[in-house]
């Protein structure tokens, strides 16, 4: 799908950090569509939630197999979110097919990674419930090892080179605060040339956040500036988020091969 100007230079205002193929949208969903979402995920069988060691998810639209998607209908509950995304974002070459839905208590996240070759090469995330710092990260020489418990559906990949001087300054770790009912986009380098992670603590620092003003209205301006008073004798981190409650993210991408005779012999 072509991108015309009048979208771009919309997308343009929400480029945060110095890659310019990343995309933050505080408030992309109203407080009602996100509590509709909950309350749908929430209501989802049993079934449909899959445990890992560190967090537990759902499984929308298919079977993702290195040969294709297997694919299953998505419930008008997430197409209605999908569609949302694709009509505004104007990234995706058709119509998002695939949704991972990660639950993650206060204390729980994700290694870096980068995700796999089956999907193209965008991935818009939304956010809900608690806020998290996102972490990304530069590779430089990978090891790409499958993530089975995740179904194959991401590559877990590690630096494993000494990185290049040259390099390394063109490539600075950064991070982005997803407040609740928020949109996160990357592609081209951030995708590809980035891991991307969240740490396993329920209190994150947020030195190197990209997005700065979201982490300014989390802690308050009357907190930011001028307030050390109330803090004195604490051990408030003024620099940081605490995450009291659980935050679930909807990964939403396209499989470009669907092949619905995968399995058939």
């Amino acid at each position: 799908m072509e991108v015309s100007a009048e979208d771009d230079n919309k997308l343009r205002n929400f480029i945060v950090g110095d890659v310019p193929t990343l995309y933050y949208i505080p408030d992309f969903i109203t407080q009602t569509q996100q509590d509709l979402l909950l309350n749908n995920i929430y209501q989802a069988p049993a079934f449909k939630w899959k445990s890992l060691k560190n967090r537990r998810l759902q499984n929308w639209g298919g079977v993702v197999h290195e040969k294709g998607l297997l694919p299953q209908n998505l419930p008008p509950w997430l197409i209605n979110i999908i569609q949302k995304i694709f009509d505004e974002s104007r990234l995706f070459p058709s119509a998002i097919n695939h949704v991972l839905i990660n639950e993650y208590l206060p204390n729980q996240g994700i290694m870096p990674h980068q995700d796999g070759p089956a999907y193209f090469p965008v991935v818009a995330i939304v956010s809900l419930g608690s806020p998290v710092v996102m972490d990304f990260s530069p590779h430089l020489s990978l090891t790409v090892s499958t993530n089975q418990s995740g179904n194959g559906m991401e590559d877990e990949l590690s630096c494993t080179g000494a990185p290049d001087g040259n390099l390394q300054k063109d490539y600075n770790p950064f991070s982005v605060l997803l407040m609740p009912r928020s949109l996160l986009i990357f592609k081209d380098k951030a995708y590809s040339e980035y891991m991307h992670g969240i740490k396993d603590c329920p209190v994150q620092r947020c030195d190197r956040v990209v997005n700065v003003g979201e982490f300014l209205k989390y802690r308050g301006a009357d907190q930011i500036t001028g307030s050390k008073d109330l803090y004195e004798g604490t051990d408030v981190d003024l620099n940081s988020i605490n995450r009291t409650t659980n935050r679930i993210s909807l990964t939403c991408r396209v499989v470009p091969k669907v092949n619905r005779k995968l399995f058939k012999f």
